[in-house]
């Protein structure tokens, strides 16, 4: 890690713990180079960061200072409540219809499912990949098969160890991206016909393919910030014959959330006392604002319920398609299905990302990510609360790079998301993210572009047509 993100992540920890007060001046650069032993200019990279996650700010010819938190913004939203029943899904055709209107490039893409390609080091990337290829052993495709590179599964596992997960390179299956983990983790554990609970909001794709596999869904109330409500899931599990669970612990998409250590070890504790796996879908924990790394619920398995899902698509490679489940005792099972699929994820992907990882440029590519990513949060935090009218409220995302929005009740989502390609602005409606096409008064935003004077505009278009229908 470097030095000066040593020092961000320290005076972070000081400011979380409450020893550095909202108000309190910290220490000078000056004073923070002598004591820390470094160059003024390693103190200042530390200190910018600190202002882009929006915990300090500069006075002038005063110093740095702990900000309030939030200050000004649009109040945050309260728990989901959706109804405790289980429904067949049929949201693909609506889906279908937004994401159809939404792709093309010449909107400005605040309902993109990804950040901008422009953050990941793709020419390195590729470079890497071209450098595989003309190393590529005759048998690759055939070593590669199920569960896939051994190298990539030894650094994903090495990965897991940052995180408090004791994983085994053999207990991990290289799929081509989490999406197809997820399908491959509901096919392990679920029959035609069942049910499983789900947070709500949750991601479209995880609600069609739900729907594809001929599933039920009970959607569980859902805390913005602490995510899935663990009484009503319980609740859930007596009232329900539930076979699974698929959930994002970690900056849940669209709503942020994060559930705490705690949560996350309770929420394994009720599913096993239930015999309840888990389907942990863990895309967006890389990309954390703060100084540690959440832990995911995977971390507090001991008896291989969690089927956890991760990917490199948010966070390095969209385009290469590489993702991963550590099944835990569903492993074997995971590994037929994907031979009887898709057979195996290609070779050169893995061979390129194992070696990006293998060499030490993820790291510094993730520290570089991260800094944007909270930037660019605080730019859409501001501009949403200045632009949109009142009776709005917005999520507090900690990582990740989505927010979601509660609009006034009179604003409906799909007449908006109308509106707003008129405009030449593509957003995300609530109905989307919901098996009982909730939350029509609701929209998510993507942050993970650069914030340009255009996306300032689009903002505030948003918020001007949100008020013509309020």
């Amino acid at each position: 890690m470097a030095r000066y993100q040593e020092i961000a992540d320290e005076i972070a920890s000081l400011i979380a713990r409450g020893t550095l007060r909202v108000g309190q001046r910290i220490p000078s650069v000056r004073k923070a180079s002598t004591q820390h032993k470094v160059s003024a200019g390693t103190v200042l990279q530390a200190f910018d960061q600190l202002e882009a996650r929006g915990l300090i700010e500069a006075r002038p010819q005063s110093g740095y200072y702990v900000r309030a938190q939030h200050s000004g913004f649009a109040p945050e939203p309260q728990s989901t409540a959706p109804q405790s029943r289980a429904v067949q899904l049929d949201v693909s055709e609506l889906v279908f219809g937004v994401l159809e209107q939404i792709k093309h490039r010449e909107l400005v893409p605040l309902g993109s499912a990804f950040p901008s390609p422009e953050l990941f080091p793709l020419a390195r990337l590729n470079r890497m990949a071209a450098a595989a290829a003309r190393r590529q052993k005759t048998w690759a495709s055939v070593d590669d098969l199920p569960p896939g590179n051994a190298e990539l599964r030894h650094q994903i596992a090495l990965r897991y160890l940052e995180s408090g997960c004791a994983v085994a390179p053999d207990d991990i299956v290289i799929t081509c991206g989490a999406l197809e983990a997820i399908n491959l983790s509901l096919q392990a554990v679920t029959r035609p016909g069942d049910t499983v609970a789900i947070e709500s909001p949750t991601f479209y794709s995880t609600l069609q393919a739900i729907e594809r596999l001929g599933l039920r869904a009970v959607e569980i109330a859902t805390h913005p910030r602490t995510g899935i409500e663990l009484d009503a899931l319980e609740v859930a599990l007596k009232s329900h014959n539930i076979k699974a669970c698929v959930l994002v612990t970690t900056f849940q998409n669209p709503l942020g959330a994060c559930m705490p250590d705690e949560n996350k070890a309770a929420l394994i504790k009720l599913l096993k006392r239930h015999d309840v796996p888990l389907i942990e879908d863990d895309v967006y924990a890389e990309l954390y604002f703060g100084a540690e790394r959440p832990r995911p619920a995977k971390a507090f398995d001991k008896s291989g319920l969690v089927l956890h899902c991760g990917s490199f698509s948010k966070c390095l490679a969209p385009g290469y398609r590489v993702g991963w489940v550590a099944a835990g005792r569903y492993r074997t099972q995971v590994e037929r299905i994907k031979l009887m699929t898709t057979l195996s994820t290609a070779s050169l992907p893995q061979a390129a990302i194992a070696a990006f990882l293998k060499h030490g440029a993820y790291e510094r590519h993730l520290r570089h990510l991260r800094h944007t990513l909270a930037s660019q949060c605080q730019e859409m935090m501001r501009a949403v609360s200045q632009h949109f009218p009142e009776g709005c409220r917005m999520t507090r995302p900690e990582g990740g790079y989505m927010l979601w929005i509660e609009l006034p009740k009179s604003v409906d989502a799909l007449q908006l998301h109308q509106l707003a390609l008129d405009q030449g602005i593509s957003i995300a409606p609530g109905p989307i993210f919901s098996a009982q096409r909730k939350y029509r008064n609701c929209v998510r935003l993507n942050f993970g572009y650069p914030w340009t004077p255009r996306v300032e505009k689009a903002v505030k278009t948003l918020g001007r047509l949100t008020t013509t229908l309020a």
